[in-house]
């Protein structure tokens, strides 16, 4: 076995993509991505106004988004073919469009429509522009409203404003940010398909370098299928369990992230994670006759395994075939037990589920492996024999032609 660790050492470190994929990219893109969404919300999105109504209302609605954290007003432009235009050369990300009829419909007690167009390609500008507008046209409504009514007194006032107070409490992500949000499932990730590329290169290059294109090189031969699994597991595992420690605790400290969960109960979490990971991948090898297979197998399939675990699409709208694809990836259990107990300060018990379906997958996962390098095994030995039976059959003929030739010619 300490062969196999060493030799799956050996070729980690002398393949120039291997270690990109397994050492720099799980090194660098929790950084990358923290940075990128460290700022949780967006503020003070560009936004230009087209008012037609030009009224005392108008303009002072208008004061109110522009006096907002989350929105500021660049420019008035007289239509929405200008509005437009900035919109396309990224001068603003939302348009506001105040009809002329606005302070007309208000006196009357019309209800009217004030419009709201979003540069779509970031949900955050959406989110911030919406939440502006709305909590500014549902205030200033509030108060036309008290001003057409009668109110003796202050208290009733504010009881007619608000007859029934609401208090919004986000649980779990107090700043209500994208970051918290959507980083600790990217990090899990990370680790998850970082390991499945380095796993298949290594298996690619093993293939492309053997003359027979089996997945066991010859010199393993003498080794049992246990030890070269457990070999090449425990290479990946003592990797992995420095990269996971640096991904899951040196990264929320970094840039502050929401960080609840204890390291023993990490330890618990990332323990099966890792192990069911690599027997994951050590399947997924047998797919992988070459380097770049692996490349276009793991990448497609990122974007779907985000979404297959249930932090981003809820997990109870997806159809059932769905969902049990969901539970053949370690990431769904993964990503869900690291967020319920780093991000909701779940207990251990809280996430038995996702733990025990971690360790059914490393069990499963290596019985698996375990019967294709034995498939690997019979096939590569048959060949072998093959070719030293035909070699020898070879042999003998060439012996039997070298000792009638004389014959032949003395007669």
């Amino acid at each position: 076995m300490n062969k196999i660790f060493l030799w799956e050492l050996k070729r980690i470190f002398t393949d120039t993509g291997t270690i990109i994929f397994m050492l720099v990219v799980p090194l660098l893109y929790p950084l990358l991505y923290s940075w990128m969404y460290n700022n949780e919300v967006v503020h003070e999105v560009p936004v230009v106004v087209v008012d037609e109504s030009r009224s005392s209302l108008s303009r002072e609605l208008i004061r109110r988004v522009d006096a907002s954290p989350n929105a500021r007003i660049v420019a008035y432009e007289d239509n929405m073919e200008s509005a437009r235009r900035k919109i396309a050369r990224q001068e603003a990300h939302g348009i506001i469009h105040i009809p002329s009829e606005l302070s007309r419909d208000v006196s009357r007690g019309i209800q009217t429509t004030v419009g709201l167009y979003v540069d779509m390609s970031s949900m955050l500008y959406y989110k911030a522009l919406l939440s502006t507008l709305s909590n500014v046209t549902l205030n200033m409504g509030v108060h036309m409203r008290l001003s057409r009514e009668n109110h003796p007194t202050v208290h009733e006032e504010e009881i007619s404003a608000t007859p029934l107070a609401c208090e919004e409490v986000p649980l779990f992500n107090s700043s209500a940010g994208y970051g918290s949000f959507l980083i600790p499932a990217v990090l899990i990730l990370v680790l998850q398909q970082t390991l499945l590329l380095g796993i298949g290169l290594s298996a690619g290059t093993v293939r492309e370098r053997n003359v027979t294109r089996s997945l066991v090189p010859p010199e393993e031969l003498r080794y049992s299928c246990k030890q070269v699994l457990a070999g090449k597991a425990l290479c990946y595992f003592v990797l992995y369990a420095v990269l996971s420690s640096y991904v899951t605790v040196a990264i929320p400290h970094i840039f502050h992230f929401i960080q609840m969960a204890s390291l023993m109960q990490l330890v618990l979490i990332l323990l099966p994670f890792i192990l069911s990971c690599i027997f994951f991948g050590l399947v997924i090898s047998c797919v992988v006759r070459y380097r770049e297979n692996v490349l276009l197998l793991v990448v497609f399939t990122s974007v779907p395994m985000v979404f297959l675990s249930g932090v981003i699409w809820p997990a109870s709208a997806l159809s059932l075939p769905w969902k049990a694809l969901s539970y053949l990836l370690p990431s769904t259990f993964g990503i869900n037990a690291y967020v319920k107990v780093n991000s909701m300060g779940a207990s251990i018990g809280d996430v038995l589920f996702e733990i025990r379906g971690l360790w059914i997958q490393t069990a499963f996962y290596f019985l698996l492996s375990l019967i294709i390098y034995r498939v690997e095994r019979i096939r590569l030995i048959t060949q072998q024999e093959t070719r030293w039976a035909i070699r020898q059959w070879l042999l003998e003929i060439r012996l039997v032609i070298g000792f009638l030739l004389p014959f032949r010619f003395r007669k």
